[in-house]
């Protein structure tokens, strides 16, 4: 999507310093952090909302990387406790419409 912040973001087109990046995946602080760490953890596919994820293996093992990700990230930090969030839709907060885990913290 031509108009997509983390489109953008994730293309290099904005600049930004991650703190994971693979192929499918980056992730990096969030510029608003609700908490000490706060890191998006965002896929490089674009998909506007949770609820569009089609019900196929590839979306499947996507968002579980995702997971995955956020998971290894708190390991590296050595965060005692962390939440991670999923924002679906304008009512849920949901401010950027492409998919992204919030792993945040105070540990």
């Amino acid at each position: 999507m031509e108009d997509c912040l983390f489109c953008k973001i994730t293309g290099k087109e904005i600049p930004s310093e991650f703190v994971y990046e693979d192929d499918e995946i980056v992730a990096f602080n969030d510029i608003h952090p609700k908490a000490k760490h706060h890191i998006l953890v965002v896929p490089k596919k674009h998909i506007p909302k949770i609820s569009d994820l089609n019900e196929n293996e590839q979306d499947e093992v996507l968002v579980g990387k995702m997971i995955l990700v956020a998971r290894d990230i708190a390991k590296k930090r050595e965060l005692d406790g962390y939440n991670l969030q999923f924002n679906v839709g304008e009512s849920a907060g949901q401010i950027i419409f492409h998919i992204h885990l919030h792993l945040i913290s105070n540990g």
